[in-house]
């Protein structure tokens, strides 16, 4: 019987590949569309800076912001009752950590690490937004070194710091320079994981069921971030005037998507995280692979990324890649930023952007930081 059972299975394997053999065409070639090229051409992005009909720089930009969150689908429920309780405080070489909890919206209530500078404030403040990394067990930790948690969970922000970020925490390296920091974990990460544990590959459904209930996951780690940056700006210790934003990776792009989105961001800071759709996705470079986490249905008729980034003109704006970056080939990083030099140059605000490309990989260490810290300094 068992023996039966498996030569009729081998039996339909081998029926599969014959008939696929003797199949004339396909459809697919590498997870895209053999009319990739011709999908691409259609992308004439009517809403950019330049192409737009709107010549007025104003109402272009509120134009295009509003499009965008109209592809960000319906938000999570705005709320300042935050309900905030101090869960522990720890004295730092010339700062102190705290973990918070709060109401981070109507559905979620969410721990945070939040750093403040010894003295008299308020202080300029950053909002630090973490990278992807395929890496899930922790968020927040990966921007600000944690305290009052596992052995095991120290180890692994450790590591992470060790391979990312030179060993150094970006957020204990900016709060030692007089910044309040904060960071929190985006949905799927940390403390915000699935219940039952780390599965990176369930990302495709994730991003499916959040699109079945009319929303996007990747706009909710977008509209989580405006609404951090609305409780940072409640801290007497925080001038309000002077908030930035810095991530890497995906942290990168959820900076200029922060930046491109509320103005209550006056400055921000993007290392490993700009390209265009035209280089990314094709023959040549290959196809996104972010795991629908910077994926926002529908933007691509109006907006391609350097031009959501540039609705944050005329604000002072870092973006630093690569040479050797296996994400963001260069050409396709020098093509955006040409198209944001050309929004910022129309304002007479070109000394304002600064658009770098380093002789490194995919990478946000010590020299890394240390060009963001005086960008910062210089913009706050």
């Amino acid at each position: 019987m068992i023996k039966t059972i498996i030569l009729c299975v081998l039996g339909l394997v081998t029926s599969a590949a014959a008939l696929s053999q003797h199949l004339s065409g396909y459809e697919l070639e590498r997870e895209m569309p053999v009319f990739l090229d011709q999908l691409k051409q259609e992308l004439t992005y009517p809403m950019a800076w330049g192409n737009s009909p709107v010549k007025n720089f104003k109402k272009w930009r509120k134009k295009a912001r509003n499009a965008v969150l109209d592809a960000m689908l319906a938000p999570p429920p705005y709320t300042t009752d935050y309900k905030l309780e101090v869960v522990a405080e720890e004295q730092r070489d010339g700062y102190k950590a705290r973990k918070l909890r709060f109401n981070l919206t109507g559905y979620s209530r969410v721990n945070a690490y939040m750093l403040v500078p010894d003295g008299e404030g308020p202080f300029p403040a950053v909002v630090l937004l973490h990278d992807h990394g395929g890496h899930y067990t922790i968020g927040k930790e990966k921007m600000i070194r944690p305290f009052g948690v596992s052995s095991e969970v120290l180890a692994d922000a450790d590591a992470w710091a060790k391979q990312c970020y030179g060993g150094q925490y970006v957020g204990d390296y900016l709060a030692a320079h007089g910044y309040v920091v904060i960071s929190i974990d985006a949905i799927f990460w940390g403390e915000r994981g699935r219940k039952e544990g780390i599965d990176g590959d369930s990302h495709m459904a994730v991003a499916g069921n959040f699109m079945m209930l009319g929303r996007s996951w990747s706009a909710f780690m977008n509209y989580e971030d405006m609404y951090t940056t609305d409780f940072l700006a409640t801290f007497p210790e925080v001038d309000p005037e002077r908030i930035g934003c810095m991530g890497f990776s995906m942290g990168a792009y959820r900076a200029w998507m922060l930046s491109a989105l509320t103005d209550k961001v006056k400055a921000g800071a993007a290392v490993c995280w700009m390209v265009t759709t035209d280089c990314q996705f094709s023959w040549e470079y290959g196809r996104e692979r972010g795991g629908f986490a910077n994926m926002l249905p529908g933007i691509r008729r109006y907006l391609d990324y350097p031009h959501i980034a540039s609705i944050a003109c005329p604000k002072p704006m870092f973006f630093l890649n690569g040479e050797h970056d296996k994400l963001f080939p260069p050409v396709g990083v020098n093509a955006a930023f040409s198209e944001m030099r050309k929004v910022w140059e129309s304002r007479s605000a070109g000394d304002k952007l600064v658009t770098e490309l380093w002789d490194m990989p995919h990478d946000c260490g010590i020299k890394v930081q240390e060009a963001v810290l005086s960008f910062l300094n210089k913009s706050l």
